[in-house]
């Protein structure tokens, strides 16, 4: 038996998200279907590093499936990209340690968020970016930004349906904004995200640079650990899984 590890990027506009649901059209089910044809009918089951929501695209997300099959890895690029659709492909095909885990063994993972920050809609765009057509502080959304950076519990910028057991707390290494014309680009790195957390936190920097909130509120947000204490989450499609990161 072998554990294969695939580096993957998709647009998620045409998705009902990553994991497989009954009539719906996912990431993992185009994978598994493509596998399971490959493997003349028998079931493969694919192992992610972590699942996205409907609407929400990946740049690099890394899954794992283990084959009986021995077939170089150019191969097996190839031949699976040929059962894909045009919105999902396979970039990278490498053969795993039996140990390995693409959700387990994640030591950092890195999102960004797209907005489009103009009164005017881009059809173009719409997919990819969440318009925002009112004027921003970017120095209150930077100074909230910091405030994030480092070791807390998320509890306040995590999903009311998150159904993760234990500890909230997560580490952010790096979250920062850059405003380059009509476009911001905020920038997420961490050990670990809870269900919706990027999405609530862009919309509280959102308020900040409203300024509806100070940046200093940041530090009684994470204490309070209350999620009605902020607003609703803003929508997926700007939403980008950038990179995900293992010990090797």
């Amino acid at each position: 038996m072998q554990k294969v590890k695939c580096i993957i990027t998709y647009d998620g506009s045409g998705f009902a998200g990553f994991q497989i649901q009954p009539k719906q059209r996912t990431v993992q089910g185009e994978l598994e279907k493509a596998l399971t044809k490959m493997h003349k009918g028998s079931y493969v089951r694919v192992h992610p590093s972590g699942r996205t929501d409907t609407g929400v695209h990946a740049i690099n997300q890394t899954i794992h499936f283990e084959t009986l099959y021995d077939i170089p890895v150019s191969n097996w690029k190839r031949a699976i990209n040929t059962l894909l659709p045009g919105d999902l492909y396979v970039k990278e095909v490498k053969l795993a340690h039996a140990s390995f885990h693409a959700r387990y063994d994640v030591v950092e993972k890195e999102y960004r968020y797209y907005i489009w920050n103009e009164k005017e809609a881009d059809v173009f765009k719409r997919n990819y970016f969440y318009q925002f057509p009112y004027s921003l502080n970017v120095e209150a959304i930077q100074e909230a930004c910091k405030q994030l950076e480092g070791k807390h519990d998320f509890t306040t910028f995590s999903s009311a349906k998150a159904t993760t057991k234990g500890s909230k707390e997560r580490t952010l290494y790096q979250v920062t904004c850059e405003k380059r014309g009509s476009e911001l680009e905020l920038i997420f790195r961490g050990s670990g995200f809870l269900y919706n957390m990027v999405r609530i936190i862009v919309g509280v920097l959102l308020d900040i640079g409203q300024e509806r909130r100070e940046p200093a509120e940041i530090a009684m947000l994470l204490d309070s650990k209350d999620r009605r204490l902020v607003g609703e989450t803003v929508p997926p499609q700007g939403l980008y899984l950038w990179d995900v990161k293992y010990e090797d």
